[in-house]
């Protein structure tokens, strides 16, 4: 048996630079003020009609759908936002509050799998409800660009940013884009000239060498933004430069979804090849009414944890990221099993965080003493006959050059928490 293609499993060697990645981002966001929030991987077909858009990719070619026993359309969530402001709704947590809201889990995506693109991919997503101002965008920038930093790779990543406008703006700018793409229509590229007729400024993302040729003399959508729009993204941009944000504006910039507005932003990487985005975001302020709700001011970001695993790599900085090593290996001699399992049980309540495997399944001294060195641990700590009897236990450094010790059980826990440095006292 195999895994269904572009759905690849974890395995325990790569699950650690995970942990770490996992961990780091948990506590960066609740160090600003931001709380989990969990919604279900299947939600309403409908939900990401209305949301994402009904002639967007991911709605129109890549959900995974299909109908229920109910006889209603259910779909693998793509993406995260849509899922976390129904939920919100639902349960009456956007009532005139703010909210800063994070999540993480599997989205599904039936595209064709690549390095950075699979079907089953992993995202950390953060929202913001009830903040309309430029401050929040600022500030949500200045927390992945901390993430950036807490683990290495700010130098492999520059921050794009544009401005998507109103409503009507965008409405505008799509008349002015179409009038003009319509002239070289049959230059465009297959999935250009469809996008003409339903979605045009997915064509501003075209990688074609031609179509992207056309587009250098396009109209900017820039040129076309409400008095608001310019305020608010003038304000953010000069927040950034006060923060000393290093960005970039990218007029060419949209997001693939249909419910965002204003600011949009992406982190790029040269390290990445084709998908070189890591983490993308923006505003998406008439989403939660359109869904039902009352109007309410949005912003939020998803982070692509394969991609982020892929830069780590690629960085040269994932190597030993997230490893934790035990710290000790319990090495059984002899029939005092029942004996061996007690006083493992007893370390473990004495030094809560302690990595301690016990050896199961037998062998002799010579076998059990190789399991214990191939294990990584820092100590191996016997337990035979003799040292049931005498109350004791040998303790063996594996990594240093010390000469053993035998050492009743209050001395063990003293120099287990002074040996182990993650441990607490």
């Amino acid at each position: 048996m195999q895994s269904l293609r572009g759905m690849t499993d974890i395995l325990p060697g790569e699950t650690p630079v995970w942990q770490y990645l996992e961990a780091t981002l948990a506590e960066l966001l609740a160090g600003y003020g931001y709380q989990e929030i969990r919604f279900p991987l299947l939600e309403s077909t409908e939900l990401f009609r209305r949301s994402i858009g009904e002639v967007t990719d991911i709605v129109e070619k890549e959900m995974y759908s299909f109908i229920d026993r109910n006889g209603e359309s259910v779909t693998l969530r793509p993406e995260g936002t849509a899922g976390c402001v129904r939920a919100c709704a639902q349960h009456g947590l956007l009532r005139n509050q703010v909210q800063r809201l994070w999540y993480r889990g599997p989205m599904f995506r039936h595209e064709r799998p690549q390095k950075g693109r699979l079907r089953q991919f992993h995202q950390v997503g953060a929202e913001v409800f009830g903040l309309p101002g430029p401050d929040i965008d600022a500030e949500m920038l200045a927390m992945t660009e901390r993430l950036w930093r807490r683990l290495g790779i700010r130098e492999h990543l520059e921050l794009q940013l544009n401005s998507l406008g109103n409503g009507a703006a965008r409405a505008a700018y799509r008349a002015a884009l179409v009038a003009y793409l319509e002239r070289y229509r049959s230059e465009l590229d297959a999935d250009s000239q469809r996008r003409l007729d339903t979605n045009p400024l997915r064509i501003l993302d075209s990688k074609v060498e031609r179509t992207r040729e056309i587009l250098g003399d396009a109209p900017v959508l820039a040129d076309y933004l409400d008095a608001e729009s310019r305020d608010h993204f003038a304000g953010l941009c000069a927040l950034l430069e006060a923060a000393g944000i290093r960005y970039s504006v990218n007029n060419r910039l949209v997001r693939g979804l249909d419910y965002y507005g204003k600011t949009v932003f992406e982190w790029v990487s040269d390290r990445l090849g084709a998908q070189a985005t890591a983490c993308a975001g923006g505003r998406y302020d008439g989403l939660v009414e359109q869904l039902g709700g009352d109007a309410t001011p949005a912003i939020g970001f998803g982070i692509g944890l394969e991609r982020l695993v892929l830069l780590l790599e690629a960085a040269g900085v994932a190597q030993g990221a997230g490893e934790q090593p035990l710290d000790a290996y319990f090495v059984v001699a002899g029939a005092v099993g029942a004996a061996a399992l007690q006083l493992a049980e007893r370390l473990r309540d004495a030094v809560p965080q302690l990595r301690l495997q016990s050896h199961c399944g037998g062998g002799s001294l010579k076998s059990q003493m190789k399991r214990a060195d191939r294990s990584g641990a820092a100590f191996a700590l016997i337990l035979g006959e003799d040292e049931v009897a005498s109350g004791r236990v040998t303790l063996k450094y594996l990594r240093r050059d010390l000469p053993q010790e035998s050492l009743a059980l209050d001395a063990l826990v003293a120099l287990l928490r002074r040996e182990c440095p993650r441990v607490a006292v």
